[in-house]
């Protein structure tokens, strides 16, 4: 009940948009996002050397792998979709079902995931001590290598993962020829069918939690929320995923479902909101959603 309630709750501020744009910066220490990138990208961080943070998390396109499931060590399949890590900054709360409170507090989850990278920090740390690594954590940290300052660095590189110029941001920031008229008439079908009352702020997601299908009942193993709260009412609860950038993220869904994005929009109209919807509704929502791209993160040129 405390979900449907989200839906019938007024939608619209009526003194500002219900999306705003993402800032143009984030600070950050540019010391520490080196070293954060340097580890986001060495396999060094799996137990067999073989997957790193990048392998499914493709910063150049979504921010994710663009796979149903993502490959670990050993060639192990994990049984979520991958989340985008662009502009996870601005989430309230990490993974689909919200486990981590932050980014600090992800991080730490795909290294000892034994599907993933399989491998645990006491092993960690000895192998970062024995490598390159050590003098940089050395000037950086007064305790040098340890969980606590490897999580610090990854995070601190993934605060830098924002795409704040998308063509909506820019129209969002008074220049209105920055999207096409098709986009416009998408952005105010998306308030109309009620997708804003899940899909708002700057993130247009990620802070709120709602139920995968929430009018019509979907047969669904993994049971979200609940496997953290052990709340009944959490069955099926899942963080709502941002929009940014969802053109190129698909497969879409916390069990990459469906394959493109149209079939998304369909069955979200169907099973979420409960709307009917045309082909040229659908059409339009897809070309506003295309206007929420925007460009990988200055941090990957730096």
């Amino acid at each position: 009940m405390r979900y449907l309630l989200l839906m019938i709750l007024p939608i619209l501020n009526l003194f500002s948009e219900p999306i705003t744009p993402l800032p143009l910066d984030i600070k950050t220490n540019p010391a520490k996002v080196a070293l954060g990138k340097a580890l986001f990208f060495d396999p060094i961080l799996s137990l067999d050397g073989t997957v790193s943070c990048a392998s499914c998390h493709n910063l150049l396109e979504g921010g994710d792998d663009a796979k149903v499931f993502s490959t670990g060590i050993k060639n192990q399949k994990g049984t979520i979709n991958a989340p985008t890590v662009l502009n996870a900054v601005f989430n309230f709360s990490q993974f689909w079902d919200g486990r981590a409170r932050d980014l600090k507090s992800q991080v730490e989850e795909p290294i000892v995931n034994p599907v993933e990278m399989g491998n645990n920090f006491e092993n960690v740390i000895k192998t970062l001590k024995d490598s390159h690594y050590r003098e940089t954590f050395d000037k950086l940290y007064h305790d040098g290598i340890s969980k606590e300052n490897i999580t610090d660095a990854i995070a601190e590189f993934e605060k830098t993962l924002i795409t704040p110029d998308s063509p909506f941001d820019n129209y969002l920031r008074g220049d209105k020829e920055a999207i096409t008229q098709m986009q416009k008439e998408g952005y105010e079908l998306f308030k109309e069918k009620g997708c804003i009352a899940c899909h708002h702020g700057r993130n247009v997601g990620g802070n709120m939690y709602n139920k995968f299908g929430l009018l019509i009942s979907i047969k669904d193993d993994n049971l979200g929320r609940f496997n953290v709260t052990k709340d009944e009412n959490d069955k099926q609860i899942f963080k709502v995923p941002s929009l940014r950038n969802v053109a190129k993220t698909a497969p879409y869904f916390h069990n990459g479902s469906v394959s493109d994005l149209r079939k998304a929009v369909y069955f979200m109209a169907k099973h979420q909101v409960g709307r009917p919807i045309s082909e040229e509704e659908v059409d339009k929502i897809v070309s506003f959603l295309e206007a929420l791209t925007g460009k990988p993160p200055k941090s990957l040129n730096e």
